[in-house]
């Protein structure tokens, strides 16, 4: 009996170690995370790196941000079943000091279970193509990798894998936009949005309590980064995603949020009703701001982060609360965003200054 478990284990794991892959759906991701590490090693002297769930690249624009603050940009969000361990894992090696993270987290990512994240997207990933960095995980991790599939993936594997041999054309990209080369979704226009406009009316957004905030798995995992980041000279500045303008995050959570960042000594960014929107603005979910708010809310962000970075280099690292910056009346019709943002851009060392 022991010798029959032993070799149906060591089938389990050539087949799905070696042998069967998920180039469609996995294969996205690992293509995704991929790509934003490369572009990041690419990049010689300080950086800017967004890391999030989905919403950083649906609602950020590093083609937009990049410009605005003078400093090259990789929009390494993924999603939110994406474990926050294995990406901080990737981007460990190719951060260095002076280098600035930005994690507009969603709120979901510092509540998801340890148990979830052992058995997401990415255990699978590293089981098939990234042994190297689940070995420097824990051991629950490899516990959670090795027995990440099931009869269905098998199968899932052999139909993802003909049609990919076939020649079978991805409809994604025509449905809900692509990626540019910074990492950001792009082309995911009012226009391509308007096929969700009734399921997204009818949406209540969930959000955590402070108190699921400051015990989450996710918590533990971003602290365990944050501190990593202050020993190393990486600035980390926290944040929040976008989302209805009539549905904010409660001042308890976000309160709960931003004290995990300052109490480490990162900063922290809450734009308040400057990252709220009407859901006119949103592509396909309450974290997803279609294209045109995706660039107005990438120059508000843009112009915070350059106070906060304004600060920190004229007060020897002093956390630093943004001032408000205008944001346009409408998403789809902004007044001059362009003037709105660089005014702000252009004060804010200023500002950073005087106080």
């Amino acid at each position: 009996m022991i010798l029959a478990c032993a070799a149906s284990f060591l089938i389990y794991a050539v087949l799905f170690g070696v042998i069967l892959d998920r180039p469609l759906s996995l294969g996205s991701f690992r293509q995704q995370i991929d790509a934003r590490l490369a572009r990041g090693a690419s990049i010689e002297g300080p950086k800017l790196v967004i890391i999030a769930g989905s919403n950083g690249p649906y609602s950020h624009r590093c083609e937009t941000m990049e410009p605005l603050l003078g400093m090259p940009c990789v929009n390494a969000g993924v999603a939110v079943g994406i474990g926050l361990d294995y990406l901080f894992a990737r981007w460990r090696p190719l951060l260095r000091p002076g280098d600035v993270v930005y994690l507009p987290l969603e709120e979901a990512q510092y509540t998801r279970t340890y148990a979830a994240t052992s058995l997401g997207p990415d255990a699978s990933i590293m089981f098939r193509h990234d042994w190297s960095t689940l070995g420097a995980l824990s051991p629950g991790r490899w516990l959670g990798a090795t027995f990440s599939f099931a009869p269905r993936a098998a199968l899932m594997s052999l139909i993802e894998t003909t049609l990919v041999d076939s020649g079978f054309e991805d409809p994604r990209a025509a449905a809900t936009g692509s990626t540019n080369a910074w990492g950001d979704h792009v082309g995911h226009t009012p226009a391509m949005g308007e096929a969700n406009a009734a399921r997204l009316a009818t949406i209540v957004p969930w959000h955590e309590t402070a108190a699921s905030i400051r015990s989450g798995d996710g918590t533990a995992m971003l602290r365990d980064f944050l501190r990593w980041a202050a020993a190393h000279g990486v600035i980390v500045v926290g944040g929040l995603p976008a989302g209805f303008a009539e549905w904010p995050i409660p001042k308890a959570t976000v309160q709960a949020i931003g004290d995990i960042f300052t109490r480490e000594g990162a900063r922290f960014i809450d734009l308040g009703q400057q990252a709220r929107y009407p859901r006119s603005a949103f592509f396909d979910t309450p974290d997803h701001l279609n294209e045109v708010a995706q660039i107005a809310h990438s120059r508000v962000v843009a112009a915070a982060l350059a106070v906060v970075l304004a600060s920190s280099a004229t007060a020897g690292g002093a956390p630093a609360r943004p001032e408000p910056v205008e944001r346009p009346e409408s998403v789809e019709h902004p007044p001059h965003p362009d003037r709105v943002a660089d005014q702000a851009l252009m004060a804010a060392p200023e500002r950073a200054a005087n106080r």
